[in-house]
């Protein structure tokens, strides 16, 4: 082989390797939500409600602070800690924002506010 095609098959190889190499982005910002999730079912009890409120709000937070997008459930979980601390209004604010986020989600937020207390005639 000449020299251009030894520099040419150089060069492929760079951007081949170049572009299996690059970092794929997180399409959420997880945070702490899939440490709970596994804990509440591992660790039944490890983490009281008010707990478990102040680290999703935390990662909430951080999510807005970086510019990503929470991961889906992660407000009907917190709706439903929120229905277990008898906070209504916080518990149908955070049901009402899973949904508006992730309308496929609408029949199973319909059955959460429904098992938490939430009437029926006052649907999001």
């Amino acid at each position: 082989m000449n020299k251009n095609t030894w520099a040419a098959l150089a060069l492929v190889s760079l951007f081949v390797t170049a572009g299996c190499a690059a970092r794929q982005q997180d399409l959420y910002y997880w945070g702490e939500y899939e440490q709970l999730i596994q804990n509440a079912y591992i660790k039944p009890g490890s983490a009281d409600t008010g707990t478990q409120i102040e680290k999703l709000t935390a990662d909430i937070q951080k999510a807005a602070a970086t510019g990503k997008r929470v991961p889906p459930g992660i407000y009907a979980h917190l709706g439903f800690l929120y229905a277990l601390e008898g906070k209504d209004a916080q518990s149908k604010a955070a049901f009402k924002q899973e949904q508006d986020l992730y309308p496929e989600s609408r029949t199973l937020i319909e059955g959460m506010m429904k098992r938490a207390g939430h009437s029926e005639e006052k649907k999001l």
